[in-house]
């Protein structure tokens, strides 16, 4: 192990004096106004269920974590932001929270996220939780009061609506077998508001008291030195608490209804003046709802109210939709995908912060999804990816795992799935008489299950990931696919995202730089620009299995190509010309 982590920092080592010989100036950091710690950082996401089992029970855990913390940062990464790992029943994996202040038993203890914390900080690796409250857990004693009686005090912690006026008007549910995100409870004869599973009841926000608890919840962990939060599913926060009716003007789009509570902004402004404004730390809103035009309103640095957010438009393309997530035969269209990342790059302007990401914990693999799983092609367009994410602008977030190229399990039963989404659906459509297997061939590309198997560490049973039995299957190709066997290989995918992340530190230019979509209806080829301070970079990336050439009215004759995903030049290179997921970043 000891060889190991040598070559592993030595390996890092040669990257960055590779990476600080293809910065040919250093004009970026100058002059350049409203630097943040938080815009240079690259984000690298851990499930924590699925990242190192140090005990054997089959569950990754905080020692499993604080294990490999030196593989950590020999990534070059700056912050790891941990999935929930607060007191849970487990129905949603974390997202239903029984105790904020406490550490969930599968995890660990409050001892181990302490070692934890100092561990990453003594490597100047800092830490993002994620912040669920939206919702809780049905097991957190707030709703146990909440659903005792009606006078109870936590009555009005939680939505209730009494049964004795009718029905409420339809609110639907994602996680909810009937779509419904009404549940009755006969112990006080009213329904409850979920707007995910029925064991995961809404917060009412237009409680302050409800507000207050939260904010001093906030203010333990930042006390404890955390160094931000990721916030789920934010904007649904706020409702209109008399429950009309679906308004007209949504067109039935109930995501955007959710995401436009009439006093969302009024309590984020109210977190950023009580709480986060006495800190230094990052704030990312997963801006499930929002669209372009309602972003600033949560990140205009003039607002007060979060750093930036996490925006979900591209991840519609090549879907649509329905109860099927049927997928469109004809893929996902390159032009639409530049065109939805050049628009949310002009929404922010001088203004505000935005974050970069292909995949998550709620997303199938990256490279399954935007590029090619197939042994051919699965390390090249792996790596073209890659040097997306590194040289867009925005914050990116680098999910665990997408380092060594992970893949789609796609699960063939239903019972090898562990996601309360895809189980929830399997078992609406089975109830409905719908087409099953034709539900579940779409899984295999689009369940969130996909992105949650285990870290391929080594060769060795179960990928190194336990000693005993896995909560949830691991990929059969960890064989030749982990970290062992890439740690090895200089050209491995791997070593690649280590030498783009050098590469991004090393030029502020993709941090800051201006972004320029070029080439915009080339259907293969995406090509932008970065410039700074006199010095302009060109990107180009090759979406395809087949030659692509880029058209382009910029003058190559002095262009220098600094970072590609291929280890060796083409016969009679035209630096417009990209061969089967090819990425080429030239200094112009």
């Amino acid at each position: 192990m000891k060889v190991r982590k040598y070559f592993a920092l030595l390996t890092v080592a040669i990257l960055t004096a590779m990476a600080a010989c293809q910065s040919p100036t250093k004009k970026d950091d100058q002059s350049i106004p409203n630097r943040k710690w938080w815009k240079e950082a690259v984000v690298y996401q851990i499930y924590p269920r699925s990242f190192k089992d140090s005990n054997g029970d089959g569950v990754g855990d905080l020692k499993g974590i604080i294990s490999k913390l030196d593989y950590i940062k020999s990534l070059g990464v700056d912050v790891i932001w941990l999935n929930p790992i607060y007191a849970s029943p487990n129905h949603d994996n974390g997202y239903d929270i029984s105790d904020y202040r406490k550490i969930m038993k599968e995890f660990g203890t409050m001892a181990d996220f302490d070692s934890l914390l100092n561990g990453m900080h003594r490597r100047g690796l800092k830490l993002v939780l994620d912040l669920v409250v939206n919702h809780t857990s049905s097991d957190h004693e707030w709703f146990k009061q909440s659903r005792s009686s009606r006078t109870n005090p936590y009555r009005h912690f939680y939505h209730w609506w009494p049964a004795e006026k009718g029905k409420p008007a339809k609110r639907y549910s994602y996680f909810d077998v009937d779509n419904n995100a009404w549940k009755y409870d006969s112990t006080t004869n009213a329904y409850y508001l979920h707007y995910f599973a029925r064991s995961q009841p809404d917060l009412n926000w237009e409680n302050p008291e409800v507000r207050k608890k939260i904010y001093s919840m906030m203010r333990y962990w930042f006390d404890k030195g955390i160094d931000g939060f990721r916030m789920d599913v934010i904007p649904f926060i706020s409702k209109d608490t008399t429950f009309p009716p679906l308004p007209k003007k949504y067109h039935g789009n109930f995501l955007h209804y959710y995401a436009n509570g009439p006093h969302l902004h009024q309590y984020l402004h109210e977190m950023n003046q009580k709480v986060l404004s006495h800190y230094d730390i990052m704030t990312v809103a997963e801006g499930a709802g929002v669209t372009s035009d309602e972003a600033m309103n949560f990140v205009d640095p003039k607002r007060q109210e979060l750093n930036m957010l996490y925006n979900f438009e591209v991840m519609g393309l090549g879907l649509k939709g329905g109860e099927y997530r049927d997928l469109d035969s004809n893929g996902v269209s390159l032009v639409q995908f530049k065109k939805i990342y050049t628009k949310w790059d002009s929404v922010y302007g001088e203004r505000g912060w935005g974050t970069i990401f292909l995949g998550n914990h709620d997303m199938p693999r990256m490279v399954t999804r935007w590029g090619n799983d197939s042994p051919e092609y699965r390390e090249l367009s792996s790596k073209m990816l890659t040097t997306f994410l590194l040289t867009m602008h925005g914050t990116p977030y680098y999910y665990f795992g997408d380092e060594l190229g992970m893949d789609n399990i796609k699960f063939d039963s239903i019972s090898d799935y562990r996601d309360i989404e895809t189980l929830h659906i399997y078992e609406h459509i089975k109830e409905t008489g719908g087409d099953l297997q034709r539900f579940l061939n779409n899984e295999k590309m689009i369940a969130r299950d996909n992105g949650r198997t285990p870290f391929q560490w080594d060769t060795t049973a179960n990928a190194g990931f336990t000693s005993g039995t896995p909560w949830i299957k691991v990929n059969p190709n960890y064989k030749t696919v982990n970290e062992a066997v890439e740690e090895k290989d200089p050209n491995s995918t791997l070593n690649y995202f280590r030498k783009m992340v050098q590469f991004r530190k090393n030029n502020l230019i993709m941090v800051y730089g201006k972004y320029e979509l070029l080439d915009q209806d080339n259907p293969n080829v995406y090509a932008y620009t970065r410039e700074l301070n006199g010095r302009k970079m060109l990107i180009l990336l090759n979406f395809t299995d087949h030659q692509a050439d880029a058209h382009l009215p910029v003058n190559m004759k002095n262009a220098k190509q600094l970072i590609g995903n291929y280890s060796k030049t083409a016969e009679k290179e035209n630096p417009l010309s990209l061969r089967p997921y090819e990425a080429k970043v030239y200094q112009l």
